[in-house]
């Protein structure tokens, strides 16, 4: 799935925004040190693998989510208390059809 250390995160919150909200889509906060551990930086596309699908959101930096945790914004595929792992999206990675069989 993954290659490198990708420590596990367990989602502590789940925002679901509205129609109307002015601020939308999917986004996963972390904690400064957790997003120094996997190499990101504000405002990066990432993978957010949750135990049935793996979705695409924009990583935020917040110094109020506790280490070792993540909240997620309109991320399909999870819930709170579970695990999730955050991942830095590879726009090197040669594309490839092998894995459709």
């Amino acid at each position: 799935m993954v290659e490198g250390y990708q420590p596990p995160l367990l989602l502590a919150a789940f925002v679901a925004s509205k129609k109307d909200d002015p601020h939308r889509g999917p986004i996963v906060k972390l904690h400064p040190s957790e997003a120094k551990i996997r190499l990101m930086e504000d405002g990066e596309l990432v993978w957010v693998y949750g135990p049935r699908r793996h979705e695409l959101a924009i990583l935020a930096i917040d110094d109020t989510v506790p280490i070792g945790e993540a909240v997620a914004r309109d991320v399909p595929g999870v819930a709170p208390s579970e695990i999730v792992r955050v991942v830095k999206h590879d726009f090197d990675a040669g594309r490839t059809i092998r894995n459709l069989g």
